[in-house]
């Protein structure tokens, strides 16, 4: 849209082939669905494909309009069969097998300037959190954030957490992901004065109901001032701590 706007006004391209060019925005209608392009312009977030119960074939169809608007194309809960299929399909496309999702390349991320300032840190509990993690992890980086992973960092061995306290001090936002007893974001939130999002998962023994436990565990938090997703919602985790970080950043562009 901003490149268009500009062309418009410097002549280099006619009203008449903004207007066709603009044909299909905000929306426009596919066979399988109803694709928002405006997405972006009003929350930061551009239309992300949940591709759980959609067949390869529906999530390439979407993929390939996604990406006439925007580079930063994302499909979650992609099984490794259908995401194949769908980068065979579309040349330049990846497959994260872990994040089960599929994103169009992303570059290697500049070292951050200013300390680390922008920075989101992914913490887990366990290993057997980290796909989870990585759904948040893939999903900042393809919106453009500076990400680091801090993986496998519970409270059954809580020196290996203590002993990055440097990374955790230079985060703008932590999101910290945990199974079980969900007891990992309580800790962090006793250490740090950033913005936490805990993340619940599916991760545990019988009575940990499929993430119940760990989700009720962290609503329950005796450290003020944490957020709490859905469980396994690495997805909603990542956007909530990009919508964070675009406020500080603007903030810090106004001072």
């Amino acid at each position: 849209m901003q490149k268009l706007l500009y062309e418009v006004s410097c002549g280099a391209c006619t009203v008449a082939d903004a207007l066709a060019e603009l044909k299909h925005f905000p929306s426009e209608m596919l066979s399988c669905a109803h694709l928002d392009h405006h997405r972006r312009l009003r929350t930061g977030v551009p239309e992300v494909v949940y591709g759980e119960n959609k067949t390869a074939g529906q999530i390439a169809d979407i993929l390939k309009k996604l990406l006439g608007f925007s580079p930063a194309v994302m499909a979650t809960r992609v099984s490794q069969e259908k995401g194949e299929a769908v980068c065979l399909e579309i040349p330049g496309l990846v497959y994260h097998g872990e994040a089960r999702m599929v994103t169009a390349k992303m570059e290697e991320p500049e070292p951050e300037a200013n300390g680390g300032e922008g920075l989101i840190v992914v913490l887990t509990a366990g290993t057997s959190d980290i796909p989870v993690a990585e759904e948040a992890y893939v999903t900042l980086r393809c919106l453009g954030h500076a990400v680091e992973k801090l993986y496998d960092v519970g409270v059954a061995g809580i020196h290996r957490l203590l002993s990055r306290r440097d990374l955790l001090d230079k985060a703008c936002v932590l999101i910290v992901v945990a199974g079980m007893e969900g007891a990992l974001p309580s800790v962090v939130g006793g250490l740090v004065d950033k913005p936490i999002i805990a993340v619940p998962t599916s991760v545990g023994y019988g009575t940990g109901l499929g993430g119940i436990a760990a989700l009720l565990g962290m609503l329950n938090s005796c450290a003020p001032g944490i957020a709490v997703v859905n469980i396994d919602n690495g997805f909603g985790a990542a956007c909530m701590a990009a919508s964070i970080g675009r406020q500080i950043r603007r903030q810090k562009g106004r001072s």
